[in-house]
């Protein structure tokens, strides 16, 4: 399951057992396979997953908007939770475009500015623009992170959890959640053309072509070609064991944003109102599904197209199989304590369940910080 890799080969490097706690060595020429099947295996699909779904969203929402039914109310929250869980499958790797190109706050800040909303609601003007044809440009340059995305959306979709009411969703709610659901696609698009390069569908390459929204890296390469060449001359990682320190990277930054931001601080009342998914009471999932980037990225691919042979789980256990026990073990841990939070988290944030879930993603970035030492004595 897992990472995969482009063809930089780096030789052998014997590791002491002292140095890697009962190992003999490691085999590097490994780290390239594995960056390899770490595009081609976790990012690809998610990205390719995500971007279909926020396609899909934007026509629900326009059905929607034509024939104003709770049924199709429902199936516009049925494709938004969709959505939403790969995009949460994708928080592993927010390095790269997501971060470069400033897509994660643009579609995934909250809480939402209920107050701009209002006030949005209330402008002839804007509201004139968003129901262009280019609406869509529009909300994306004008709107701010705080209206936009994941979180705009689900507030005309949802109410304590559950769909609302057709009668409950009026023209001008429709008008602002159409055009911040074709932004949402876009940058969709972005994510994944940035990584997929010339392998993205051809109409979303022109999208974000048309958009001139920026899509590469300094000398035009993809994200997944630079990661894919780790080690080569071009690529902005020196060595391939480099590109699967920045990936460990990846898992341990979301790791931590989970445990210490998501949910502890609502737990911890630093801020009460900081609810991830508060409308559609969903937060649990996401923080759930968080877990699951990590754990897609440490056995080499998302559910059903793994390649656990090429996977940084099969490359820890051959030099170091009790620092790759850990690594599974907290991965599991974190799953579980997360699962076992009571739901929805908007509404019980001070449960001391929510502590052990906070403190097992605490205790998996501490591992996965082992992991990057681990990886960096290979060097």
């Amino acid at each position: 399951m897992m990472v995969a890799i482009a063809t930089a080969t780096i030789g052998m490097v014997s590791c002491s057992k002292d140095e890697n706690n009962g190992s003999t060595s490691a085999d590097t020429s490994k780290a390239s396979v594995i960056a390899t099947n770490f595009v081609n295996k976790t990012v690809a699909p998610t990205y390719t997953n995500l971007a279909a779904k926020a396609e899909e969203l934007v026509q629900k929402l326009q059905t929607l908007n034509a024939s104003r039914t709770d049924a199709n109310v429902a199936a516009a929250c049925e494709v938004f939770l969709d959505a939403r869980e790969w995009w949460e499958k994708s928080e592993a790797f927010l390095f790269g475009a997501a971060t470069d190109f400033g897509i994660d706050p643009h579609i995934d800040s909250w809480p939402l500015d209920v107050d701009g909303f209002n006030n949005l609601m209330n402008s002839p003007a804007m509201l004139t623009s968003l129901a262009g044809d280019e609406g869509d440009e529009y909300a994306g340059d004008y709107l701010g992170n705080a209206l936009l995305g994941f979180h705009g959306i689900e507030y005309i979709l949802f109410a304590n959890g559950q769909p609302k009411s057709a009668t409950a969703i009026n023209n001008d709610q429709m008008t602002y959640a159409i055009a911040v659901a074709g932004d949402l696609r876009n940058r969709c698009f972005q994510l994944e053309v940035s990584w997929l390069g010339d392998d993205a569908p051809a109409a979303h390459i022109e999208k974000v072509e048309d958009l001139e929204l920026n899509s590469t890296l300094n000398g035009g390469y993809s994200y997944g070609v630079n990661m894919k060449n780790a080690g080569r001359a071009g690529s902005s990682y020196v060595t391939a064991i480099a590109a699967l320190e920045a990936i460990v990277d990846g898992c341990r930054t979301i790791a931590d944003e989970v445990g210490t931001s998501k949910i502890g601080q609502p737990y911890s009342g630093e801020d009460p109102n900081y609810i991830e998914s508060p409308y559609s009471q969903k937060s649990v999932i996401d923080f759930y599904n968080n877990i699951i980037s990590i754990q897609n990225v440490y056995f080499g691919g998302v559910q059903g197209q793994r390649d656990e042979n090429n996977s940084l789980h099969s490359f820890v256990a051959s030099f170091n199989s009790s620092l790759d026990a850990e690594v599974v073990a907290a991965i599991n841990n974190a799953l579980q304590k997360i699962d076992a939070m009571p739901k929805p988290f908007v509404n019980n944030i001070s449960d001391a369940r929510n502590g052990e879930a906070s403190d097992a993603c605490g205790e998996l970035d501490e591992v996965l910080g082992k992991l990057n030492a681990a990886l960096r004595n290979l060097e």
